[in-house]
């Protein structure tokens, strides 16, 4: 479609570039995702708008003679406005343009009796339907509106088309191979005209007012006609998927190198290119894979109007792409008048292309095209809102330089590799993300930690800086009126500038940031030059800042879309929306590499930090010293909700229906409840210290076992669903073994060590067994098939072409549908996906991979799978595939047994949650004490300064009322222990003190509540109490004296009430030196 260069402006830190109309600061700090997901609305409406503006100057210019269209100009002249109606015909011309690729034909039918209510004026002739000479009432019109479509083919056919009819997802039953019924004016033999059926693919899709029918003409030749071939393409997909999920990982360029050797290999188009869509929309070629004399595109960038929004949206809905022949006159589509609209074909695999994208081809010289869409999981804000969570990452594009058509199971086999392509591109890049996330979180608790020990110059002078937090040329620090340059920065003078036109221009935002000081409208960027053209900047206080400095992309990008640039030398005036598409250079002057979000919100965060620690640059915020005292509190309530946590954790170990049991690093056992115990006939008490792998683990799974463990204590991957077959002692010694399916997951104490490992499991004994005997077993197989027994478990057999050849009696009450229902249909798509539907389309691919493996011979053991069954209801299992052999040994099928998810499932997952709820809090609560260290530093210094000081009497009470609740927050910090937490002990530290120094610390602690409440606090507390010395914890009197009285200032009558406090202490001696202090508060 029409290139065009998007502006790159200037925006706010907690969002992306918003439209070139929008104000680029930003007013206070607002929540980051809802800014990023308006800005993101906002752009993309601002794309439409443009789109349609280009749409409509090209129209207007093919329909004038002699009226060129010059693109160049409407670059330049890109910020007019598009009345409403214009973006209106704009979206309606896209999605329905009422015009068809000659190659196949078009019919849309009401559903409800089967009368055509659309054709394309093509189907009579590829039909075979020639017209009559004339009509008449006997002799009617072969195909015309009103005609019933069954007539149009043959009885078969017909049929097949009824029963598609009749599918909840009608697209998964695509192509049905179909032929048409040949007109009785082309020939009169039946003999002949049996013969001369001519065979198509037929593609069906619901629309708003129908089903509309695809027929692209099949060559009787072709292999993929037959199930056999239609299976053959979906085994070079499963190939191809399987080449993707062994690389290695770690670099996602290293997956799109080798999408585009396999997706050329499986279509053998001339040259398969990746194409990448950035955050601000524009794209570049990441991979090519091209016949060796044609000209590389890697690394070209194209604007983000290369492919308009609407086109995007079409990806979204319609995942795969293919055009036959660009210079092909399009076929146009007679309608009923009844409709209120032209028919919407924005699924029709046959819809033509837009006159401006089939210029841009042929100016690339390709004359065939296969597009096929990358998704991958989008942001979460998008799911809250409603909206489609899978995202369109980019595109993966073949192109020819000659006519090419490619069948369609070709086509969906293609569809499949892109399916498990997204899905590893996704882990790929959430994998790059954490990694990206970590960096940033430990670059910023450096940063802090030199904050608090150091000025903030630390910032700057220190390793690691500001400078490693965001990909930048340079970093500065402006504080209390001095400057801290580090790398490339602008001179003080000129920093003077920019902060004095911050002031004036951007007074009431809390920051910015931009790839272009010019197009910012900083009046001094043209002395900056190309040293400095990216800034970002964060206010922590009115007078003091941190910057951020990109100088210009140094490196030269090509861009595939014409720029009106002064080396240009295209006059932009053909009539095509791409004055070339042959690359030119343009070295981006005064403009660096664009923000990312992710480096917008590490700004932001570090922003937010540097706030809460001051206050107008003028010290250090004295409220962090309140709250760091008053955190004792919320730390106790995290203690107490995690000891609850702990203690529910434990109770569903030792009641759960399920084994579990858990590891030292060593390996011994150390954790085995009552389910493992009952399976194996192992006590807890003899089970812990023993070797698990040695003592316990059958050795047939002891390689399995130590592998698991060896490698959970690496702390590689966690590994799901593995089989483990354990010994059996005492009173369960005659069984011969115990088969448990386990989940391992790592056991870490607060500090993030690894302290062992932790299985959850499932009992498959019987399930085993029975599988066992049935796939050993020698001779006619049906009688255990379909058997009734409850010990047999759903089974369903497929063919060597993924057909359904058994399916017995477990699996018609486990799916609700009927084996003569069943058998005979293809597996892929018919029976999964229409009868037993998906939740999710990734879903089919993952079962088309374990078929094919099994079918070649590679089996696969309890994967994860569902699906709904007859009545809807959602249905977990576990799968297993094993291949079928005939008596010569050859593979013929599958054998799949289902493994239904019992009661015990349930209740692990519920372990295995509130576990990872623990450790979560754990963690959080970690966290906190790790960021309360660092204030808590800074208190004890300011203390250690002020008790050298000369003070007065009532300033040292307040003095020793600050140590006192220091230590109160240390203590607790100390506390937190999971072992103490668990077995609910605490450290007692026993020393002399003044009663009087609790008495202050405590009532400090509480006079904020009681100024909010407006509450007054009455005590008389004689002095003989206050110089009372005792000896004991007084960090635990504290504690407990502080939660007494919040709870009494929390539920006292407010306002004007009041909380009288008195202490009556009684002395009783116990011994002879000892005396203990009894004291009634109140």
């Amino acid at each position: 479609m029409a290139s065009q260069a998007t502006p790159a402006g200037d925006h706010n830190l907690d969002s992306q570039p918003p439209p070139a109309d929008q104000s680029h600061d930003h007013n206070g700090l607002r929540n980051t995702s809802t800014n990023r997901f308006v800005n993101c609305v906002n752009k993309t409406v601002a794309q439409y708008t443009e789109d349609a503006r280009l749409h409509a100057v090209f129209e207007r210019a093919a329909r004038e003679p002699g009226k060129t269209f010059d693109y160049t100009q409407c670059l330049r002249t890109s910020n007019e406005l598009v009345p409403e109606q214009e973006i209106s015909a704009y979206l309606s011309k896209m999605q329905r343009g009422g015009l068809i690729q000659p190659f196949g034909c078009t019919i849309a039918v009401d559903e409800s009796d089967y009368r055509v209510i659309a054709y394309s004026e093509n189907a009579r002739g590829l039909l075979g339907l020639m017209p009559q000479s004339v009509p008449s009432l006997e002799r009617p019109e072969i195909l015309a509106i009103g005609t019933d479509v069954r007539t149009l083919f043959t009885p078969s056919s017909s049929a097949m088309l009824q029963r598609a009819f009749r599918a909840k997802e009608i697209t998964l039953l695509n192509p049905l191979m179909v032929n048409s019924m040949i007109s009785e004016n082309i020939v009169h033999n039946y003999l002949i005209c049996h013969l001369l059926h001519k065979p198509f693919y037929a593609i069906l899709h619901r629309i708003d007012v129908g089903v509309v029918i695809d027929l692209e003409p099949a060559r009787p030749e072709d292999p993929a006609l037959s199930i056999v071939g239609a299976v053959q393409s979906q085994k070079l997909a499963v190939r191809a998927i399987t080449e993707l999920q062994s690389l290695p990982s770690g670099d996602y360029r290293v997956l799109c190198d080798a999408v585009v050797e396999q997706v050329r290999k499986l279509t053998g188009y001339d040259r398969v290119m990746v194409y990448r869509f950035h955050e601000d929309e524009h794209g570049e070629v990441v991979a090519e894979s091209r016949r060796p004399d044609l000209e590389p595109y890697i690394g070209l960038h194209y604007p983000s109007t290369d492919i308009p929004q609407a086109s995007r949206f079409l990806f979204r809905q319609n995942r795969v792409r293919m055009i036959v022949n660009c210079n092909a006159e399009p076929v146009k589509v007679i309608q009923d008048e009844a409709l209120m609209q032209p028919l919407c074909l924005v699924g029709s695999t046959l819809r033509a292309p837009h006159g401006c994208h089939a210029q841009y081809m042929a100016n690339m010289g390709s004359i065939a095209s296969l597009t096929l869409a990358v998704l991958v999981n989008g942001n979460e804000e998008n799911v809250v809102k409603g909206l489609n969570s899978m995202k369109l990452w980019g595109l993966v594009v073949g192109h020819h330089t000659s006519v090419k058509y490619v069948p369609f199971p070709l086509r969906y086999a293609c569809e499949f590799v892109m399916q498990a392509f997204g899905l590893q591109l996704n882990m790929e890049l959430q994998l790059a993300s954490q990694l990206s996330e970590k960096r940033v979180l430990r670059t910023q608790t450096l940063l802090c930690d030199m904050l608090l020990r150091d000025s903030p110059t630390g910032l700057v002078t220190q390793s690691p800086s500001i400078m490693d937090l965001v990909k930048c040329d340079g970093a500065a620090l402006y504080h209390q009126g001095k400057y801290y340059p580090l790398g490339v920065t602008p001179t003080e003078t000129q920093i003077n500038d920019i902060i004095q036109w911050l002031l004036e221009i951007h007074g009431d935002s809390t920051g910015l940031s931009t790839d272009s000081l010019c197009d910012a409208g900083y009046p001094g960027a043209e002395i900056l030059g190309d040293a400095v053209c990216g800034m970002a900047v964060a206010y922590f206080t009115k007078r003091d800042y941190l910057f951020w400095f990109k100088s210009h992309t140094e490196k030269e990008i090509k861009w595939g879309g014409a720029k009106h640039h002064p080396r240009d030398k295209d006059d932009g005036s053909d009539m095509h929306p791409r004055v070339s598409f042959e690359a030119f250079l343009e070295v981006v002057n005064r403009r660096s590499s664009s923000w990312e979000s992710a480096e917008i919100d590490a700004i932001r965060s570090l922003q937010l930090i540097l706030r809460d620690s001051f206050i107008d640059g003028d010290g250090r915020n004295s409220e962090v010293v309140v709250r760091a005292a008053g955190s004792g509190e919320v730390d106790g309530f995290v203690i107490d909700e995690l000891s609850s946590l702990a203690r529910e954790m434990i109770r569903l170990i030792e009641t759960a229906t399920a084994p579990i049991f858990a590891l030292s690093v060593d390996g011994l056992v150390n954790g085995w409840n009552p389910k493992v115990a009952e399976l194996t006939g192992l006590s807890i008490e003899e089970a812990t210290g023993r070797s698990f792998v040695r003592d316990v683990v059958h050795e047939e799974s002891g390689e399995v076992a130590a592998e698991l463990l060896a490698g959970a204590l690496r702390g590689s991957e966690e590994r799901k669903n593995v089989e483990l077959r354990l010994r059996t002692f005492g009173s369960e010694a005659s069984k011969n073994a115990v088969f448990i399916m386990v989940n391992a997951c790592l056991s870490k104490d607060y500090t993030e060590k690894v302290v062992g490992v932790c299985f959850v499991g499932q009992d498959v004994t019987s399930q085993k067994v029975v599988m066992d005997k049935f796939i050993n077993i020698q001779g006619d197989y049906k009688a255990i098939v379909h058997n009734p027994s409850p010990l047999i478990p759903p089974i369903f057999v497929s063919d060597e072409n993924t057909c359904c050849y058994e399916w017995n009696a477990a699996m018609e009450k486990l799916t609700g549908w009927r084996r003569e229902e069943i058998i005979g249909k293809m597996l892929i798509g018919e029976i999964f996906g229409n009868c037993c539907r998906l939740k999710r389309l990734d879903a089919m691919t993952k079962l088309m991979m374990v078929l094919h493996n099994a079918i070649g011979g590679q089996d696969t053991e309890k994967f994860p799978f569902s699906f709904l069954d007859r009545n809807g209801k959602y249905v977990p299992v576990l799968l297993t595939a094993n291949k079928r052999v005939n008596a010569d040994g050859q593979i013929v099928g599958a054998f799949c047994f289902l493994q239904t998810t019992g009661p015990e499932l349930p209740q692990a997952a519920g372990v295995e949650s509130t576990t990872e709820n623990c450790v979560s809090k754990m963690q959080e609560l970690a966290y906190i004490v790790q960021q309360v260290k660092n204030p808590m530093s800074g208190i004890r210094f300011t203390n250690s300064v002020l008790e050298a000081m000369d003070l007065t009497e009532d300033q040292r009470q307040l003095l020793e009322t600050s140590v006192a609740c220091e230590k109160q927050v240390l203590r607790i910090m100390k506390d937190v222990d999971l072992g103490k937490i668990e077995h609910g002990s605490l450290e007692f530290e026993k020393a002399e003190f003044v009663l009087g120094n609790v008495i202050d610390a405590v009532v400090s602690q509480i006079m904020l509540l009681l100024r909010e409440r407006g509450l007054q606090l009455m005590h008389d507390i004689p002095d003989e109490v206050k110089t009372l010395m005792v000896y004991g914890d007084q960090v635990r009197i504290q504690q407990i004296w502080v939660d007494f009285l919040s709870s009494m200032v929390r539920y006292a009558p407010s306002p004007d009430g009041w909380v009288e406090l008195q202490l009556r202490p009684s002395l009783k001696q116990v011994s002879e030196g000892l005396t203990i202090v009894h004291i009634e508060l109140r």
